[in-house]
């Protein structure tokens, strides 16, 4: 058999968000490889092997994908969420583009998922439902003053804001930056939902504003959708209001 290159998105926890695609192409990887806690949650497969590791080194796992495709394996690489959302996609056809001149001919496919800020859209209503953007505020392979720069236009622009990695352990403080930030560009009242742990045991939303938002309530199975001017919420008695963002917004 030749080899082939899945690249998967898992969706953001529950397998009920995994699509048939994407379990038909793990159901045919000979190798499964990513980021530990992506890798647990593939189904187990008789024969299949396992390639789980840290993190940080999303290229070095593009590259052993990339050379077991080349030697004839189908390989699949796995991403929570989608895999073209800060996810391994990027990190595959970077490794592509600057690896052996072979790999350019090999047969890749990415399997999109079910993004974090889809799941957690669906969740709150339709918080997504006129123009938006994703950042991430992590700054591990960006300088912090390039996010303040996209954040700053966003928040200029009235877009709404699907903001990924908000903080971990080596970036606590991130998140807070971000909100200091915004709170000069957009009013106080301005909607920010918190998503916790969207699709899994401990999933969680924090409804609330600009101008109470607590920073400490964020971690990094945290999505945080910052609304727009058209942004609004349907007050419930008995349930979590409805969030959406109106199409004649603008």
């Amino acid at each position: 058999m030749s080899g082939r290159l899945y690249v998967v998105g898992l969706g953001p926890a529950d397998e009920r968000w995994l699509t048939l695609e994407a379990q038909q192409a793990l159901a045919e990887a000979q190798d499964v490889i990513g980021y530990e806690p992506y890798v647990a949650r593939v189904p187990l497969r008789e024969g299949q092997t396992r390639l789980a590791s840290d993190n940080r080194v999303e290229i070095d796992r593009a590259r052993e994908a990339l050379a077991r495709t080349q030697s004839g394996r189908v390989v699949a690489v796995v991403s929570g969420g989608d895999p073209g959302v800060f996810a391994m996609a990027a990190a595959v056809f970077e490794a592509v583009e600057a690896g052996a001149p072979e790999w350019r001919s090999l047969d890749i496919r990415v399997i999109p998922g079910v993004s974090a800020m889809q799941a957690a859209a669906a969740r709150l209503g339709a918080p997504l439902g006129h123009d938006f953007c994703a950042i991430s505020l992590s700054d591990n392979l960006k300088p912090w003053d390039v996010i303040e720069k996209r954040l700053e236009h966003a928040a200029r622009g009235d877009f709404v804001m699907a903001l990924y990695n908000p903080a971990s352990r080596a970036r606590p403080t991130r998140i807070a930056d971000a909100f200091a930030l915004l709170r000069r560009f957009l009013p106080g009242e301005t909607f920010v939902g918190l998503a916790k742990s969207v699709g899994r045991e401990k999933e969680a939303f924090i409804l609330t504003q600009l101008d109470r938002v607590d920073p400490a309530q964020v971690d990094m199975a945290t999505l945080v959708i910052i609304g727009a001017r058209g942004t609004k919420r349907i007050a419930r008695d008995d349930a979590r209001d409805w969030v959406y963002t109106s199409r004649k917004a603008g």
